[in-house]
C-alpha cells in the first residue's frame, strides 16, 4: 500500500494521543458478561490499538465490514480470544505489518500469519512455545542451543525451579510476562544476548599408560633407593 508507513506512523500518533481508542472495547461492554474480567487491561488496549490502525488506514472498508457497535464488540472479543498466544508488541507488530503488506483489510486468519511473521523474522517462537521450551529444557540451561535470547532469559526471570514445580496456573503467567517484555525490547530493536556458556572442566591429561606407569614407579625407587 503506498504511504504506508506514513500511514501507521500516523496512526500510532493518533493512538497515543488519546487514552480510549474505541467506544467498544472488547470484553468489557457487559458486566457479568462472558468474556468480563478475564483479559489482562493492556492485552484489551492492544486489540483497541489493532483496531484503530486499521480504521484509519482503511476507513471505507472498515466502516463497511463493521457496521454497527455491538457487532465490533463481537468480533473484538472474538480476535482477542483467538490472538491470546501473542504478546502486546506481536500484535502490534502483526497489525503493522499486514498494514504494510497489504491494501486489503486483514481476516483472522491473515492477522494470526502477520503475528507469526512479524515475531519470526527476529526469530521469536509464540509465547506458548517458547514457554514449552523453557519448561523442557535440560541442564546447564545456559549451554542449551536456544531457539531465541529471549526464551532463556524469560525462563531464567521466571525462576527455572519455578517453571519445573509450580502449577501451569503459576509458571505460565509468569513467564509470558517476562517473555513478553523481552519480545517487546527485541521488536524494539534490541539486541538480547545469552550469558556466558559455563567453562568445561579442564582437561587433566591423557591417562597414562601401564607401561609409563611402570616406568615412573621404578625412577620413583631409585630415587628413594629402595
Amino acid at each position: 500500500m503506498t504511504g504506508s508507513r506514513e500511514l501507521v506512523e500516523r496512526a500510532e500518533r493518533a493512538i497515543e494521543a488519546s487514552n480510549r481508542t474505541s467506544t467498544t472495547p472488547p470484553g468489557q461492554t457487559e458486566p457479568g458478561g462472558e468474556s468480563s474480567g478475564r483479559a489482562a487491561p493492556e492485552r484489551v488496549e492492544a486489540i483497541n490499538q489493532v483496531f484503530a490502525l486499521f480504521r484509519l488506514n482503511y476507513h471505507n472498508q472498515y466502516y463497511a465490514a463493521f457496521p454497527d457497535a455491538e457487532q465490533l464488540r463481537q468480533i473484538k472479543k472474538l480476535w482477542l480470544d483467538s490472538l491470546a498466544d501473542y504478546g502486546v508488541s506481536q500484535l502490534l507488530g502483526g497489525a503493522k505489518r499486514a498494514i504494510e503488506s497489504s491494501e486489503y483489510l486483514p481476516t483472522l486468519h491473515r492477522m494470526h500469519l502477520c503475528c507469526r511473521e512479524a515475531a519470526a523474522d527476529l526469530g521469536l517462537p509464540s509465547a506458548r512455545a517458547a514457554y514449552e521450551e523453557a519448561c523442557t529444557a535440560p541442564s546447564p540451561k545456559a549451554a542449551q542451543p536456544w531457539s531465541h535470547a529471549a526464551v532463556y532469559l524469560a525462563g531464567r526471570d521466571s525462576g527455572w525451579f519455578t517453571l519445573a514445580s509450580k502449577p501451569e496456573t503459576v509458571a505460565w503467567p509468569l513467564f509470558r510476562e517476562h517473555y513478553e517484555g523481552y519480545c517487546a525490547r527485541v521488536l524494539a530493536g534490541e539486541t538480547l544476548e545469552l550469558p556466558p556458556v559455563p567453562a568445561l572442566e579442564q582437561d587433566r591429561g591423557t591417562p597414562l599408560s601401564a607401561e609409563e606407569q611402570l616406568a615412573q614407579l621404578r625412577q620413583l625407587r631409585r630415587e628413594l633407593d629402595l
